[in-house]
């Protein structure tokens, strides 16, 4: 059970990445939209999974099971999907604009949208997420 906690809130940790900006020195992970933004209503429902799974358990593992798989299908649509089929030229010059300071592990392309850093951890995070609500806890 104590991974499935450390999983849940660095999950947490990090996606108020998306809500208030992530610098360090020079180097920008993720730059935040604040608290009107899609992201906040996101990061307000994972809690309220993360609360439903402590204190609903076993019910709130479904809760928090539906609210990942949610999530991880708006990440999927929005970045991935464009990564394995391609995007059109305004989606992928909105995207690299959006993302042109952060940190990646790879270049931008200007034929797919490429994902950086802090989304590829966010997208593994997710996943492992996911994992860990699917397994019983005793």
């Amino acid at each position: 059970m104590t991974w499935v906690i450390i999983a849940q809130a660095v999950l947490w940790v990090w996606f108020i990445g998306c809500i208030t900006t992530y610098r360090f020195g020079k180097i920008l992970l993720v730059e935040g939209m604040g608290v009107r933004s899609a992201e906040c209503v996101m990061l307000v429902l994972y809690a309220l999974g993360l609360g439903a799974f402590h204190a609903y358990y076993p019910v709130g593992r479904w809760v928090l099971l539906a609210i990942l798989l949610l999530w991880g299908a708006v990440q999927f649509r929005c970045h991935w999907y464009y990564t394995i089929f391609g995007a059109s030229e305004r989606k992928l010059q909105g995207y690299n604009d959006c993302f042109r300071g952060t940190l990646r592990l790879f270049p931008m392309s200007e034929t797919r949208l490429v994902p950086d850093l802090y989304h590829i951890i966010l997208h593994l995070l997710i996943l492992i997420n996911i994992i860990a609500t699917l397994i019983p806890v005793k």
